[in-house]
């Protein structure tokens, strides 16, 4: 039974660290006029560069139909742009333009440091180990998740 109590333990904890750091996230993108989506696609693309739809959908966890929303708001404010592939004509290509750029040139290094204040306390190791751990538990509940038969 301690197993059992210990795992409810760190369960409760995972979920209240993760909503405190939820909000600390939602609460530093807004600062920057922007929604954690939009910001998430943002980052993808001034990570990355041009992408695909698809694939920044992937990257950011969103539906086709959502990621698409998504980018018509950027595109909107004058942030992304599309483009077609010059490989495959089928494929819309997503990437920042020059104000997108320019604004997560001047966001993204205070971004990071906020991400780098949430993780001071751990030392590099406590850090990579967080980072495994979390992994492991997040592919357990997606195998899980699998298993559990919806109830329609």
């Amino acid at each position: 039974m301690k197993r059992e109590e210990e795992a409810l333990r760190v369960l409760t904890i995972l979920l209240r660290a993760s909503g405190s750091v939820t909000n600390m996230l939602k609460k530093d993108m807004l600062t920057y006029g922007m929604n954690p989506t939009e910001f998430a696609v943002l980052e993808v693309l001034f990570s990355l560069g041009k992408q695909p739809i698809q694939i920044i959908g992937k990257k950011v966890l969103l539906a086709s139909s959502s990621t698409t929303y998504v980018i018509d708001q950027l595109e909107k404010k004058g942030l992304v742009e599309r483009v077609q592939s010059e490989d495959d004509r089928r494929v819309t290509l997503v990437s920042l333009t020059d104000e997108g750029q320019e604004l997560m040139e001047s966001i993204f290094p205070q971004h990071s440091q906020v991400i780098k204040q949430l993780f001071e306390e751990l030392s590099d190791e406590e850090l990579y180990e967080l980072g495994e751990s979390l992994k492991t538990v997040g592919y357990k509940a997606v195998d899980l998740y699998d298993t559990i038969e919806d109830e329609a």
